[in-house]
């Protein structure tokens, strides 16, 4: 049995395709924070396309797993955030579907199967508005990067391997 402490923030999209770059985009704003004031040496923070395997690799072994993406749902609102949590090794939560060939729904199964899931898996997943090739959020989306930034440095900060170092 390993010992898993490492935390792997996985922000996926593609920074080109507008709104698809909110998991790229949160990252940063961590980033940012972490230059300011350190996150603990276990924590990773990454970018991701969204292929399975790169993101299987990026969260292997973590004792805690936060992936930030952009989901289409069906009615849409743009930047509104959801929240969900590995549960029996399935996702529960709305139905959203990624803007990559394979879903995250995908990738967890695979993992899942290959015994390769995060000891604890959240996923953040935000409705966006504009996918079309170009850069930058649209203003909905942009306004949802730093509150989600702000949860998922409180789920770090949360969790047992870090609350020695608590931060907000």
């Amino acid at each position: 049995m390993r010992v898993c402490t490492r935390i792997a923030v996985v922000g996926v999209g593609n920074e080109f395709r507008r709104d698809d770059g909110v998991g790229w985009a949160v990252v940063a704003r961590l980033g940012e924070r972490g230059a300011r004031r350190p996150w603990p040496p276990d924590v990773m923070l990454a970018t991701c396309d969204g292929d399975p395997a790169r993101l299987i690799g990026l969260w292997e072994g973590a004792d805690l797993a936060v992936v930030v993406d952009a989901a289409h749902a069906h009615p849409a609102t743009p930047g509104r955030v959801h929240r969900l949590a590995l549960q029996d090794a399935h996702l529960c939560g709305p139905t959203t579907t990624s803007s990559h060939g394979l879903g995250l729904g995908e990738a967890v199964e695979l993992a899942r199967v290959l015994g390769l899931l995060p000891r604890e898996l959240i996923v953040y997943a935000v409705e966006g508005a504009d996918s079309a090739f170009g850069t930058g959020l649209s203003p909905a989306v942009a306004a949802a990067v730093a509150p989600l930034a702000d949860a998922v440095g409180n789920d770090i900060a949360r969790h047992p391997h870090t609350m020695s170092g608590s931060r907000s």
